[in-house]
């Protein structure tokens, strides 16, 4: 394609309200893969208000590009505060569980970060276990149920790192979310509850059963929800703090299980 092309195509997507116009209109070239029909297709899906990531089958995560489907949780940048929390406080062959874990992309990125794991995988998300398990391949093992449920009892009490990224949001906040969060993802994924921690504190409450002594719990969520999600796992026994990463906006809770 000529550099007009894709300053057309730019201009196409400005104007339906896109913010990184010639950077998505690269992208949609690069998928195009020099097929006017497929570009066609995918332009028309982009401009028709479906989110870039779905347009494109992946979305990029921590250096990785992450396969999605529609419906799927989009992975956001802000979520690699999860992954470098949890990163630090592992070492090769240890045990972890991606839990609510989408489409995987924390564990692809603990992979990237960390090398080879005894790595579980769980959401009760169908769709997100199938692409989960796409994008972890045979580095980790997906399994689908309500959060510890379907784990191997062989986790039981000797899990390193419990990384976690729930769902946060206020049920009524959900409303007045970006229309590609709240019309094309699933609810189930977005959905926290009436002041967005009702996962959190079932976490908080399960957690150390799996945990070894010393283990954590490294779990996203809003700055502002922050200091109640830590004294939720405060309660339960933990060793809570903090943690943010201004360079993503990200913001996540470690909470640490007494040695």
């Amino acid at each position: 394609m000529t550099h007009p092309a894709r300053d057309a195509l730019a201009a196409r997507l400005r104007a339906a309200g896109s913010v990184f116009a010639e950077d998505e209109a690269d992208l949609l070239l690069e998928a195009g893969a020099g097929e006017p029909v497929r570009l066609r297709t995918l332009v028309q899906r982009r401009l028709g208000g479906e989110p870039l990531e779905y347009v494109l089958g992946w979305a990029a995560f921590d250096g990785h590009r992450i396969r999605v489907t529609p419906g799927v949780f989009v992975p956001r940048a802000r979520t690699t505060v999860v992954v470098e929390q949890a990163a630090r406080r592992l070492h090769r062959y240890d045990r972890v569980v991606d839990l609510c874990c989408g489409a995987g992309a924390i564990s692809v990125g603990l992979l990237g970060r960390v090398g080879a794991l005894d790595l579980v995988a769980a959401d009760i998300d169908p769709d997100a276990v199938d692409v989960a398990a796409e994008n972890i391949g045979d580095r980790g093992i997906v399994v689908a149920g309500d959060l510890f449920a379907p784990l191997p009892d062989r986790f039981r009490g000797v899990v390193d790192v419990i990384a976690v990224n729930a769902p946060y949001v206020p049920t009524a906040s959900i409303a007045t979310m970006p229309v590609e969060a709240r019309d094309h993802e699933h609810r189930v994924a977005l959905d926290g509850g009436q002041d967005g921690l009702d996962l959190h504190r079932r976490i908080a409450a399960g957690a150390g059963e799996w945990l070894r002594p010393g283990g954590a719990v490294v779990i996203e969520v809003s700055e502002a929800q922050s200091e109640m999600s830590a004294a939720a796992f405060a309660a339960a026994g933990f060793s809570a703090v903090v943690e943010h990463d201004a360079d993503v906006d990200g913001t996540c809770v470690v909470a640490t299980l007494p040695a």
